[in-house]
């Protein structure tokens, strides 16, 4: 929830120089509750990240909701165009971005690794060539945190904070997919409404 929008707005003013997004509080829900066709969890997310989306913006303002999950294992390359497709019957008015992080969120941390080392401990040739073919993920981050355990909530936020971008970027095509919904959306006064 709160290392999100530092990534974005990160994402924005390194990728998309002179662009401001405001980042709306996120509407957090399972992702095995929005994977799921028979459950109304994505419709209710959508439709609240629209209300929020309406009631926040001028008129000429772009709009984005983003979806960002976790693959868990799952194909990225079929689950983030279902979802979108799914979540455009429900919002068409509204454009939708949907990325799916392989496997999780840390594996971007992992692929940005080496400009963590204020964070992480490991020697060069632990760190994985390839994070997300690696299926390197939360347990990697675990194993190689400074000091006290890996605590999400509080080491999140620093990690997006600190993060070489560029480097994640080139070495994992999910955040590269990121980035690229940012760069396709962003214009001076966006808002982006995260699920």
């Amino acid at each position: 929830m709160a290392a999100l929008p530092v990534l974005l707005r990160r994402i924005a003013v390194e990728f998309c120089p002179g662009t401001s997004i405001d980042v709306l509080k996120p509407v957090r829900q399972p992702a095995s509750s929005l994977l799921k066709r028979e459950s109304d969890c994505l419709q209710n997310a959508v439709g609240l990240a629209a209300g929020k989306l309406a009631g926040s913006m001028h008129a000429s303002s772009q709009r984005l909701i983003l979806i960002l999950i976790d693959s868990d294992g799952g194909c990225a390359a079929q689950v983030g165009p279902e979802l979108r497709r799914r979540a455009n019957e429900y919002a068409s008015h509204v454009d939708i971005a949907s990325v799916v992080a392989v496997d999780e969120f840390e594996t971007w941390f992992v692929a940005a690794a080496t400009s963590l080392t204020k964070y992480l401990k490991f020697n060069s040739d632990e760190v994985p060539p390839d994070p997300e073919s690696s299926r390197s993920k939360t347990k990697w981050i675990e194993d190689h945190t400074r000091g006290l355990k890996y605590h999400k909530p509080v080491d999140q936020p620093k990690f997006s904070a600190t993060m070489d971008l560029r480097l994640c970027r080139s070495r994992s095509p999910s955040f590269d997919k990121l980035c690229r919904e940012i760069e396709r959306m962003a214009i001076p006064g966006d808002d982006v409404a995260e699920i």
